[in-house]
């Protein structure tokens, strides 16, 4: 591990482990050259890549600060099927059907990460050996250029992003379609039959991190959403 790598570490674990919380201060870059003994070189490259990874805002004279989460809404919290699947007690399965790396096609592809180069990935999670969601992700590779490296042979893209790809800003929208041929297909379905689609996006600090589509058969899955007056919790089952 370089010196900026470390000081890197050094400052994420603060922060994921809530040492450091949204809107705290952290040190100076001449504090922390004091800290490390390097040059403030090396600590702006530690800093710079906290930034960019979402986990810290510049503020030109004032400082660097943990970064402020914020949602469009709280509906609904961002799923990892993995642990849902395991926490219902039955075996979790995952394939990758297809990986392409390519340009935007479209307008909305192009709001991904300003219009760079995307990862496409089509995947089927299962529960005790029976479909349960036909997924199709895009990632912006200038939001998580390290995407390109992971093998999604074997992880779940969305179970990576969640661990790797902090996000700042998510929008959830559900609704109720038939299943296409190749949904169909996969999932065990008559053709047109009922499904529930959820589509969601994620931003880090107004930037395109993924987009993702996931269809579940209408009987295998749904989504409450429990509250009250002033608070808000999620059950799927």
């Amino acid at each position: 591990m370089t010196l900026h790598q470390r000081i890197y570490a050094d400052l994420e674990r603060r922060i994921l482990s809530g040492e450091l919380s949204p809107g705290d201060r952290i040190p100076f870059e001449h504090e922390l050259t004091d800290t490390y003994r390097c040059s403030r070189m090396t600590v702006s490259k530690a800093i710079s890549e906290l930034a960019g990874r979402g986990l810290v805002t510049r503020r030109r004279r004032a400082g660097t600060f943990v970064a402020q989460p914020k949602a469009h809404a709280a509906v609904l919290s961002i799923p990892d099927l993995q642990a849902e699947v395991a926490a219902r007690g039955q075996a979790y399965g995952y394939a990758l059907l297809d990986r392409v790396e390519r340009d935007a096609r479209d307008d909305d592809e192009t709001e991904l990460a300003a219009g760079g180069r995307l990862l496409d990935l089509t995947c089927l999670h299962s529960a005790d050996g029976t479909p349960l969601a036909l997924e199709h992700r895009l990632i912006a590779l200038a939001a998580a250029p390290q995407a390109v490296d992971v093998d999604f042979q074997t992880l779940a893209p969305g179970g990576w992003l969640l661990t790797s790809e902090p996000w700042t800003e998510a929008e959830n929208r559900i609704s109720a379609i038939e299943a296409d041929p190749t949904a169909a297909r996969l999932l065990g379905l008559k053709l047109d039959a009922a499904c529930l689609c959820v589509e969601r996006r994620t931003w880090r600090d107004g930037q395109g991190v993924t987009r993702v589509w996931q269809t579940f058969p209408g009987d295998r899955y749904d989504l409450v959403a429990r509250f009250s007056p002033g608070h808000m919790k999620d059950i799927r089952r």
